[in-house]
């Protein structure tokens, strides 16, 4: 079975994400959050172009990077997004997660939250646990 991991870089140092990420050998970075051209740090921004910002930083070691914004959390401003964004992923998760398919593994999903049970990144896992076969792993 393969795993697929998930990590939030929120109160992290760019070196520790870099650690993490390749103490668990995960060759490629998917990035599920909705507007990556907003992160807080600089080191996790996606840059416009691939010579700065989190692209930079991965690629330093060898680790891939995609962003796939159609996974982002439309409902983040809501109190319940939780269900709703189950809710998209029930009616519609299949194709929302069709680019993760053709990622070279190990994967690792990565937004903002540190901790997976406060970020929609889990509920994408869980949909591809039970949809793909995979063993999920929260790296926290």
């Amino acid at each position: 079975m393969q795993d697929l991991f998930t990590i939030g870089y929120g109160g992290r140092s760019p070196d520790e994400l870099v650690r993490l990420l390749r103490s668990h050998g995960v060759r490629t970075v998917l990035d599920v959050r909705l507007r990556p051209d907003r992160a807080g740090m600089g080191a996790f921004v996606k840059a416009r172009t691939a010579d700065k910002g989190i692209q930079t930083l991965l690629a330093a070691v060898d680790i891939q990077y995609r962003s796939l914004p159609e996974l982002g959390n439309l409902f983040l401003d809501f109190d319940d997004w939780r269900d709703r964004y189950g809710e998209l992923l029930m009616k519609a998760g299949d194709l929302l997660t069709v680019r993760l398919s053709d990622a070279t593994p190990p994967v690792c999903l990565l937004c903002a939250e540190k901790r997976a049970a406060d970020c929609h990144r889990r509920l994408i896992a869980e949909h591809v646990e039970r949809t793909g076969g995979l063993r999920v792993i929260h790296i926290e």
